[in-house]
C-alpha cells in the first residue's frame, strides 16, 4: 500500500502503474475507489498513471472533517501528491465528478500542470447537465430490451420513491454505449470500496457554476455520445470555458469510454499526452 498525506496530515492512497512522466488520475462518484480506473485503456504503457483514491474514498482515509472533502478543497491533496512524487509538474486527469477537482488544481496551480484531460467530466465547477439531451439519450434506447424496467426505475427516481440505491442499479445500462457482459462486470464489480452515503453532499458542498475558471494548460475534453448518465452538455460548456481546450465526442460509448472503446481512447488521450506540450 501506497500512502501519503493530505494537506492536513490525512492518509491518503494511491497507486502507480506503468513507468515515465507521471499522469495523476482522480476518479469521480464521488466517492468511487480509483481502482475501477484500471489502466485507462492502456495508458499505462505511455505513462506512469498514478491513481489516487481521494480522501474519504477507496482505501484513504476518512477526515475527522467531512467538510474538508469538497471537491475545491481536494486540490489542496492533489498538490500534496504531486510535491510527494517529487515531479516539478503532473498531466492531470479527471473522470466524471473528479474532473471538478482536476479543474480547481488546474486553475489555482497553473504552473504546475503540463496538460489536463477531462473525461465525460460532469461540468467546470458544479454539475452541468442538459436534462433536455439526457431524456433523449436514454429515449433513443427505447428498443432495447432492458429499456422498460430501467425507464420504470428512472421514473421512481425522479418521483422520489423506492430505495435510490436499487434503483440507480437499474437505470445502469443507460450509462453505457453497449448494455453488454463487459459492461456488466465493469459496473458492478465488487471489488473496489463503495463510496461512502455521506460523500456527494460533502463533495458538492459550495459547487457553483459561477465559480468556474478557465485553465491556461492545454485541454482535452472527452464526452460519450450515448453518456446517459451526464450527456455531453458540460463537456461542451468545460471545452468552451478554458481557452486551449479540445472537445472529441466519441461515438458509440457512454461515461466510461476507456472501458467501451480501450484502442481508440488510449490513442486519443495518449496522442494528446505526446503532443509536445512545453
Amino acid at each position: 500500500m501506497t500512502i501519503f498525506h493530505g494537506y492536513d496530515g490525512t492518509a491518503l492512497h494511491y497507486e502507480q502503474l506503468g513507468d515515465g512522466a507521471p499522469l495523476v488520475a482522480i476518479p469521480g462518484g464521488p466517492g468511487m475507489d480509483a481502482r475501477y480506473l484500471g489502466t485507462l485503456g492502456g495508458l499505462d504503457a505511455r505513462r506512469r498513471l498514478v491513481r489516487l483514491d481521494p480522501r474519504g474514498c477507496g482505501r484513504s482515509a476518512v477526515p475527522a472533517d467531512r467538510a474538508s472533502c469538497a471537491f475545491g478543497a481536494q486540490a489542496a491533496d492533489v498538490e500534496a501528491l504531486r510535491e510527494h512524487l517529487g515531479a516539478e509538474r503532473v498531466d492531470l486527469l479527471g473522470h466524471s465528478a473528479g474532473a471538478l477537482t482536476a479543474q480547481r488544481y488546474a486553475a489555482e496551480f497553473p504552473h504546475r500542470v503540463r496538460s489536463l484531460v477531462l473525461v465525460t467530466p460532469v461540468g467546470r465547477a458544479a454539475r452541468e447537465p442538459d436534462p433536455a439531451e439526457i431524456a433523449a439519450l436514454r429515449a433513443a434506447r427505447a428498443a432495447e430490451p432492458w429499456y422498460p424496467d430501467a425507464a420504470a426505475a428512472d421514473a421512481l427516481l425522479a418521483a422520489g420513491a423506492g430505495d435510490p440505491a436499487a434503483l440507480v442499479r437499474r437505470i445502469t445500462p443507460f450509462f453505457w454505449g453497449s448494455w453488454n457482459g463487459t459492461a456488466r462486470a465493469e459496473a458492478f464489480d465488487p471489488a473496489p470500496v463503495p463510496a461512502a452515503p455521506w460523500m456527494r453532499e460533502a463533495f458538492y458542498a459550495g459547487a457553483d457554476p459561477g465559480a468556474a475558471r478557465p485553465v491556461a494548460a492545454p485541454v482535452l475534453v472527452v464526452a460519450g455520445a450515448r453518456d446517459g448518465m451526464i450527456g455531453t452538455a458540460p463537456a461542451r460548456l468545460a471545452a468552451a470555458l478554458h481557452p486551449d481546450a479540445r472537445l472529441v465526442v466519441l461515438p458509440g460509448v457512454g461515461h466510461r469510454p476507456w472501458v467501451e472503446d480501450p484502442a481508440g481512447f488510449a490513442a486519443l488521450v495518449g496522442g494528446f499526452l505526446d503532443g509536445g506540450h512545453p
